[in-house]
């Protein structure tokens, strides 16, 4: 049994309104319903959300609304328009009393992450391949690792679920 959960997810289905900057994009009525369903989703299958890092994004801050999720929220300019490397700084700075840890963007960065964090002999293969295919809106990758968050590295993590919630 692992000692951390890391939960990757993006945000919802998002609506793209004129004049509106990419940044302050609302969610889309289907997003609104999706990210509701993502949320029943994480409760019911996944150990209780210790902590939260969600993106300063209107969408994600409106994603992780809507999945009812309590938990602590830390909103990170940086996991928005992010690199894969950004997000492991973020994530390394979490500390060790925190079990499962929630981090709601965008992607690419999302889908390279949980890939990447991902090492190759124990990944579940076809979660693997489905992310490489797409990462859909709403959609949650599951990764398990040992030790402290802070040693959390490239191929460090095993890649146990992808579900997207429709």
């Amino acid at each position: 049994m692992s000692d951390r959960t890391l939960v990757l997810m993006r945000h919802a289905k998002s609506a793209y309104p004129d004049g509106v900057a990419d940044h302050d994009r609302p969610l889309a009525p289907r997003g609104q319903r999706e990210a509701g369903l993502a949320g029943n989703w994480l409760r019911s299958q996944l150990p209780p959300i210790d902590l939260v890092l969600c993106s300063t994004a209107t969408r994600t801050r409106e994603t992780l609304a809507r999945t009812g999720i309590d938990a602590p929220v830390r909103y990170e300019t940086r996991l928005y328009d992010s690199t894969p490397g950004i997000v492991i700084e973020q994530i390394n700075s979490v500390g060790d009393e925190v079990s499962t840890t929630l981090v709601v963007g965008h992607e690419p960065t999302t889908s390279a992450l949980a890939l990447r964090l991902a090492d190759p002999r124990t990944a579940n293969g076809d979660a693997a391949e489905r992310i490489s295919t797409k990462f859909p809106t709403s959609a949650i990758a599951v990764l398990s690792l040992d030790g402290s968050w802070a040693d959390l590295e490239l191929g460090s993590a095993q890649l146990v679920r992808f579900h997207v919630p429709r």
